[in-house]
């Protein structure tokens, strides 16, 4: 079965075909990065514009690099939500023209368990079973949340059975890519900013701290998330400390011009600031990662799952190699291609919603705040 995935949640217009919910036949994304850079974050209207220009031309290619037509296809899935209500329209409203024209089923897709299907299209790929029940942690610029993940019978592996979902956890405030990026902007390191930190922090060299931040202490549910304090904190010591002041503009001066690389920005980064980012770095991931493993132990899970935008992120991904193994416990990742948002995620998901007779009508409309139960 070969099923046309359709991704619109954010800043990312995606096509993709996938085989029987594994095989990925075609992945296509056209990326806004270089439209939202200059404001440092995602505009939702120019989001929304891009992606009607992009829509039709993005599906075209996927059919075309799957060797296929488009009246081939078997089902249709789309993002129904959570997102950018405007981008999600582009990609509803064209599914369902598709749907109609062709005669093809539509299904719906939450963008939360696409990141879930993202990890097990690359288990399938390596030939790894993810053990259910599993915890997952989807960590992007738009969400941080903690899920435990199983199937009906709560007893199995990744198998093409409809998975349920239970929300341990999630960020009270910002969420960690979200975090990335703003501190990113405040060092005057461009957007977005989870990839430049993530080098910058590995090449610190072991500099002195210039400050250290402790865990966060969540009141309520322990598992819960909070990236803003850390945000601000950073904030707090850049402006305590003016001799960050001169480095910061000169960054700022060589992204007006262009100079955007890592190996441009670093000869323009002190000891300190590679420091501070380090240090910054170090709280993030020990926070994601010890939220993530508290609540494994307290399922007696033997799988966790990562994944979302920030699942690329190199020290995360080492420290819960570090981290599982020594608990006993399997982690599991997409590839960098399929941590941040595509359509063979969707597809992906969509095949086990459509065998299970989830199927939208033309009312399918989007919701910004869709849950994932």
């Amino acid at each position: 079965m070969r099923i046309l995935g359709i991704e619109s949640s954010c800043d990312e217009t995606a096509a993709a075909v996938v085989a029987d919910g594994r095989e990925i036949l075609s992945s296509v994304v056209a990326s806004q990065i270089e439209i939202h850079r200059k404001y440092g974050g995602v505009v939702p209207e120019l989001a929304s514009r891009e992606h009607l220009r992009q829509i039709v031309p993005v599906v075209r290619e996927a059919i075309a690099r799957a060797g296929m037509e488009l009246s081939n296809v078997d089902a249709i899935g789309v993002t129904q939500g959570p997102g950018l209500v405007g981008a999600l329209l582009v990609g509803i409203t064209y599914g369902k023209t598709l749907a109609q024209a062709l005669g093809k089923p539509l299904v719906p897709v939450n963008h939360l368990e696409g990141h879930v299907h993202a990890v097990f299209l690359e288990a399938h790929k390596a030939g790894r079973a993810t053990k259910l029940p599993a915890v997952c942690l989807i960590v992007s610029g738009g969400h941080t949340v903690l899920y435990e993940v199983k199937t009906e019978d709560s007893n199995g592996q990744d198998s093409d059975a409809l998975l349920r979902y239970r929300k341990m956890g999630q960020t009270r405030d910002d969420a960690a890519g979200e975090a990335y990026d703003k501190v990113a902007k405040l060092l005057g390191l461009g957007y977005p900013g989870g990839p430049i930190l993530d080098r910058l922090a590995a090449v610190s060299n072991h500099a002195p701290a210039p400050v250290k931040f402790g865990p966060t202490k969540m009141k309520g549910n322990a598992l819960d998330f909070s990236f803003s304090g850390l945000k601000t904190a950073v904030l707090y010591h850049v402006r305590e400390h003016s001799e960050y002041t001169e480095e910061i503009r000169r960054r700022e001066e060589a992204l007006t011009r262009g100079e955007r690389k890592f190996e441009q920005l670093l000869p323009l980064c002190s000891a300190k600031t590679l420091a501070l980012v380090r240090e910054f770095q170090n709280a993030v991931v020990r926070d994601l990662v010890e939220r993530t493993m508290s609540a494994a132990e307290g399922l007696g899970v033997e799988s966790v799952l990562v994944s979302g935008g920030v699942a690329a992120n190199s020290q995360l991904r080492a420290t819960f190699e570090e981290r599982t193994k020594s608990a006993g416990v399997e982690v599991f990742f997409p590839s960098r291609a399929l941590s941040t948002d595509n359509a063979a995620m969707i597809a992906a998901a969509a095949y086990s919603r459509f065998r299970a007779g989830i199927i939208a009508d033309t009312t399918l409309n989007a919701d910004p705040s869709l849950a994932l139960a």
